[in-house]
C-alpha cells in the first residue's frame, strides 16, 4: 500500500479513537454512495455529525482541511442526504473536519466542528 494511503488509514483510525473518547458513537465507517465517501458518521446527543478526515505529514503546503473542495462538499451532502432518507432519521446533522497533522513525536489532532453547511 502507498504510504500515503496507510497515513490516510491512520488518520482516519486516530480520528475514530478521538470521537470516542469525546463521547461519541461511531455509526458508519467509509460509507459509500455515488462518488462520494463519508469517513465517519457519529452521533453525540441529538446530532448527526459528518466527519471529514484530513490528513497531512506536513503543513508545507496548507492545512488538512483547506483540502476539502466544493465539489467533494457537493458530493458528501448528496451522500448524507441518501442516507438520511434511507435510514429514515429525524435528526441535525452537521458536518466536521478533523485535520490531523504528523509531527516528530505523534499527531496534532483538531476538530472544526460546522466547518461547512450544506448548500
Amino acid at each position: 500500500m502507498a504510504q500515503h494511503n496507510e497515513l490516510g488509514k491512520k488518520g482516519e483510525q486516530l480520528a475514530v479513537d478521538f470521537l470516542l473518547k469525546n463521547n461519541y458513537n461511531i455509526i458508519e465507517r467509509n460509507y459509500r454512495f455515488d462518488k462520494a465517501e463519508v469517513d465517519v458518521i457519529a452521533q453525540k446527543d441529538d446530532i448527526l455529525a459528518i466527519i471529514e478526515v484530513k490528513t497531512r505529514s506536513t503543513i508545507d503546503f496548507g492545512n488538512p482541511q483547506d483540502f476539502v473542495k466544493p465539489k467533494q462538499i457537493k458530493n458528501l451532502v448528496k451522500a448524507v442526504d441518501e442516507y438520511v432518507n434511507v435510514n429514515d432519521l429525524d435528526i441535525e446533522v452537521r458536518f466536521d473536519i478533523i485535520a490531523i497533522v504528523k509531527e516528530e513525536k505523534g499527531f496534532v489532532i483538531e476538530h472544526l466542528e460546522n466547518a461547512f453547511y450544506h448548500f
